[in-house]
């Protein structure tokens, strides 16, 4: 087995570099979805496709059995500036590899997928599915949200994100609300006219010294933030119209709908939430997979990122190689090591895990 694991491991890095190469910007995944189709057919597997999403189900799949999914997201965001590197030619140097995607989420992509076809190659007590969705960087209502549809009842889903193969036993939701403070437009001359950027900034205030009182003990507080304001159309016109933009948090003591109330009760600004859908998530702590984590010496947190877990309606944790910290960043990078220490990693979890 350790023969079979060190091949993996070499071939986990090979793909990894494969899927570097070809740009998979969000909603634009389709050349990284064929080549990791074909991939996986080239390994003897059946390949299910939808829109940009892949998945194969284990080959001797028994209805009888649960079924674990093993997840991940082929699409990147685009480049930021700063790059000194391309970011979609694969460079490996000091045991780093570089590229677009490396860390966020091509590392977890192609070890889940290697755990998935070393855990098939003998008996289960579970089914397994692997699946590289689409869209998971905008919540994409095209991406796991759509895979799930075609896929048997899931019990469980390991869902790859750079956690420093840490188990992520909880996680934040995410709402944002799109609000507008309405005034009335004047000349700015004379004392005329209702500013809507100050009453604006008094919601704003409002929302900064907002703290609801519930609190959870892995996710902590629901934090809020305001991330975007605009108005006015030229400096001598009181505007009648400001808008602005809350980046909410949540944990798993509210909905996105409960929070999205208080906000209406406590702001003079006109409210319109962009989606409930993200909420938060979570795993029951004597759930065996967390067990098994524990007793193979991971450490168990809650994660303040969003991930596709949001759109999962069963049990989940989120767990994959690479530092939260690297992604979206210029010279994104995975270390070769933490491919390699991934597979097996995701190797102990797994094998003979009864749920």
């Amino acid at each position: 087995m350790n023969h079979l694991i060190n091949q993996t491991q070499e071939d986990a890095v090979a793909l990894l570099k494969n899927l570097i190469s070809i740009p998979s910007y969000s909603r634009d995944e389709q050349s990284a979805a064929d080549f990791l189709q074909k991939h996986i057919e080239a390994a003897g597997y059946v390949c299910g496709r939808k829109g940009n999403n892949v998945w194969a189900l284990s080959p001797a799949f028994d209805t009888s059995k649960p079924v674990i999914l093993l997840n991940s997201h082929i699409d990147t965001v685009k480049p930021v500036p700063g790059w000194n590197k391309n970011p979609h030619v694969p460079v490996e140097e000091n045991g780093r590899l570089y590229g677009l995607g490396s860390n966020d989420a091509g590392a977890s992509v192609v070890s889940l997928l290697s755990v998935f076809t070393l855990l098939t190659a003998k008996e289960q007590p579970y089914n397994l599915i692997f699946s590289a969705s689409a869209e998971e960087e905008v919540s994409g209502k095209e991406g796991v949200e759509s895979l799930l549809r075609e896929l048997p009842r899931i019990d469980l889903a390991i869902v790859g994100e750079p956690t420093g193969m840490q188990l992520a036993v909880a996680e934040k939701g995410l709402m944002v609300v799109d609000c507008t403070a309405h005034g009335m437009s004047g000349h700015a001359a004379r004392n005329e006219g209702v500013n809507a950027i100050y009453k604006a900034i008094e919601d704003i205030d409002r929302v900064r010294k907002m703290e609801l009182p519930k609190q959870s003990e892995l996710l902590g507080a629901v934090k809020m933030s305001v991330t975007m304001i605009q108005s006015g159309t030229q400096h001598n016109v009181v505007p009648d119209k400001c808008d602005f933009v809350i980046d909410i948090r949540s944990n798993e003591c509210y909905t996105n709908r409960e929070i999205f109330d208080i906000l209406e009760e406590n702001l003079q600004s006109e409210l319109k939430a962009r989606s409930f859908r993200l909420g938060s998530s979570g795993i029951d702590a004597q759930h065996p997979v967390v067990k098994r984590g524990k007793s193979i010496g991971l450490n168990t947190f809650g994660s303040p990122t969003l991930s596709d877990q949001a759109l999962m309606p069963f049990a989940s944790v989120k767990i994959g190689p690479g530092d939260s910290a690297r992604s979206h960043s210029a010279d994104e990078y995975i270390m070769i090591q933490e491919v390699k220490d991934a597979i097996e990693i995701y190797y102990d979890l797994l094998d003979g895990l009864k749920i």
